[in-house]
């Protein structure tokens, strides 16, 4: 499963692009807003940072003018990819990006009906919004295992790619229930890493080593 960032931290984006476990990232209106920043500058500093997707949101609510946006943005890099709400104008948009060679993420997706639309429009990606449904008292990750059936039934080469995770255990189910990609907050990306067992492990194993006096080098 690919693993994007869910970040507008261009510094935060550069330090855990370094790892070489970064496959994209994606932005939204509210990270914009909280970086204080002009988002065509930050997607384009963001689009030299990651080697993979981009996604970069319009703004606009009606097809014509989320084209307009969406060429804007995809001008920028060519690894920008277009998001658009899954609405009926989005999803006309979506269907003459997907005519032009642009790259769409179809985001705000709530049920496997939808997913189902977004893909007949040609989307690129697909963003099912786990803990968001979650919140709401529905299964969050349902929804993908659903969405997972249908593209597998009618093999749509739109890709699934969680969004609205909260925790580790949300990267382990989207994962075990098929999703392509999952984009998460750069702080549960750096809690992938952990596990008390390893640091612990980590802990005996140093103080073992340094009973021995020896060294490697």
């Amino acid at each position: 499963m690919q693993l994007f960032l869910d970040s507008t931290d261009v510094a935060q984006i550069r330090d855990l692009a370094a790892t070489g476990l970064v496959d994209g990232v994606t932005t939204n209106p509210s990270l914009i807003a909280k970086s204080g920043r002009n988002m065509l500058e930050v997607i384009a500093e963001i689009c030299e940072a990651v080697e993979g997707p981009v996604s970069a949101e319009v703004a606009a609510m009606e097809s014509q003018a989320m084209l307009a946006e969406g060429r804007k943005l995809a001008g920028i890099a060519t690894n920008v990819v277009v998001k658009v709400p899954l609405t009926k104008e989005g999803l006309i948009a979506t269907r003459q990006f997907s005519a032009e060679g642009i790259q769409t993420n179809v985001t705000l997706c709530f049920s496997a009906a939808q997913a189902l639309l977004a893909a007949k429009a040609g989307a690129s990606y697909i963003s099912p919004f786990i803990g968001r449904l979650d919140d709401h008292g529905a299964e969050g990750m349902d929804l993908i295992s659903e969405i997972r059936a249908i593209y597998d039934n009618y093999d749509f080469d739109t890709e699934i790619l969680a969004a609205s995770i909260r925790n580790s255990a949300h990267v382990k189910e989207a994962a075990l229930a098929g999703a392509d990609c999952a984009t998460i907050p750069t702080d549960v990306f750096e809690a992938l890493f952990k596990h008390p067992l390893t640091e612990k492990g980590l802990q005996q194993f140093t103080a073992d080593w340094a009973k021995t006096g020896q060294s490697i080098l």
